[in-house]
């Protein structure tokens, strides 16, 4: 069912291990591109009608406005199932508390008597927030856009969800429940492409925002590469990915069990496991052939994502050649189950969030651990972060200088423009002084 990657006896070159020897889901967004950039071009001129059409052609559903009726938001709220709306507000609290604790305050910095640099923190004004819709419901997405934008103070935020045809051609009763919850009262019925471009251009019921944030399938990614620029993006959400980073000492049911969990999400969905202990690595196959018998969706998502080449067993010489693929692999999820995983999880340098230990599942992080599941895949942990109040901040630096601070360091001002061959620079100094600029110190 998943396939096995032997690195035991490799020697990785100075920098780390070829990424092309690790699994990866095909994900050629360059390709979508090109289908994606009528769509965004039509809403941009249609509008609203465009939507329409779309929700039409793509959705089955015949609607005749986009915005979500503050009714449906109401009725939603009140039809929810009680213990989902329990759990619902349980997660809100959660990640209240963890992102309440990222908001940043303003600093100043005196950098000479006379001269100081201010760092403010400024919300983005307006954000579209994009929640999946298609193969599951995904609520929790709600939560995870929302709360972090609210609380940066973000003062107006929109979001939208694909129509359902089970639903009237609005979204999940679910998400809209969710979105009632958090007092988001203008939501969407848009999915894909087309849900983007309203958010970049702005239709006769929706404002353009400033950015857009959100997972998506390989349209929204497109969309958002395309639109990149005219809005601001949190990243290309690919196919979601898990990495258990596991020893001898890790429990097969836990390892396979996890495994499973993310390959629910997509056949294209990435399940790999990196171990040392080839015990594990058998034990785990056998578990992973009981559990997906006993599992739902498992022929058109579970087991196509797991013997998929996305997915696999990478087995390696020890810890530290683990660590390195991990890191190598930068995976979106990544789980350390091994003797001391705490310890072995702060030496990891490569991954949208790390799951420590045996009770710390990657099921935990989409629903109720406090942090955010909006998080970078592909490979994209190297270099960028999961969703966060940072994400809906703008650092403004704010110079403050006196006379006497310019005048101390106008000659060095004056010989670095000169340097760089633009005189004029340094002629703006100039002229605060009568042309006349002491040497600098």
């Amino acid at each position: 069912m998943i396939s096995r990657i032997d690195l035991r006896g490799a020697a990785f070159p100075e920098g780390g291990i070829d990424r092309d020897l690790l699994p990866r889901a095909e994900l050629d967004v360059e390709a979508a591109l090109e289908k994606v950039r009528p769509i965004c071009d039509d809403v941009r001129h249609r509008g609203t009608a465009a939507l329409i059409d779309y929700a039409h052609r793509f959705d089955g559903v015949t609607i005749e406005r986009v915005r979500v009726p503050a009714a449906a938001l109401e009725s939603a709220l009140a039809g929810i199932d009680p213990a989902v709306r329990a759990a619902l507000e349980e997660s809100i609290r959660r990640a209240r508390l963890v992102h309440r604790d990222q908001r940043r305050t303003d600093h100043t910095t005196q950098v000479v008597p006379g001269g100081t640099v201010t760092e403010r923190w400024v919300p983005v004004e307006r954000v579209g927030l994009y929640v999946p819709g298609g193969r599951s419901v995904y609520p929790s997405s709600v939560v995870m856009n929302v709360v972090p934008a609210q609380e940066a103070g973000v003062g107006s935020m929109a979001v939208a969800s694909p129509p359902q045809a089970e639903f009237g051609g609005l979204p999940h009763p679910t998400i809209l429940a969710a979105c009632a919850l958090l007092d988001v009262d203008e939501v969407y019925a848009a999915g894909g492409a087309q849900a983007v471009a309203m958010f970049a251009y702005g239709t006769e019921e929706c404002r353009p925002v400033a950015m857009v944030t959100g997972p998506g399938n390989i349209w929204v990614a497109a969309a958002k590469r395309l639109l990149k620029g005219r809005i601001g993006i949190d990243a290309e959400a690919g196919p979601t990915e898990i990495a258990i980073l596991a020893d001898a000492t890790a429990d097969p049911v836990h390892v396979a069990a996890d495994l499973i969990s993310q390959a629910e999400h997509d056949p294209l969905a990435a399940s790999v496991l990196v171990t040392d202990s080839e015990e594990l690595a058998a034990a785990v196959e056998k578990e992973l052939e009981v559990q997906v018998g006993a599992t739902k969706h498992v022929e058109d998502r579970i087991r196509p994502a797991l013997s998929g080449r996305q997915s696999g067993i990478v087995l390696v010489d020890g810890l530290e050649q683990g660590l390195a693929v991990v890191d190598a692999y930068a995976a979106e999820h990544l789980e350390v189950q091994t003797e001391n995983a705490a310890a072995v999880a702060a030496r990891v340098r490569n991954a949208g969030a790390v799951f420590v230990g045996a009770f710390a599942p990657v099921s935990l992080g989409d629903y109720a651990a406090g942090s955010n599941h909006v998080l970078p895949t592909g490979g994209c942990a190297c270099h960028s972060s999961g969703l966060s109040v940072q994400s809906f901040l703008r650092g403004i630096h704010v110079v403050d200088y006196s006379r006497e601070a310019l005048a101390e360091i106008a000659g060095h001002v004056v010989t670095l423009a000169e340097a760089e061959d633009l005189p004029a620079h340094g002629a703006a100094v100039k002229a605060r002084f009568d042309w006349k600029v002491p040497p600098s110190k």
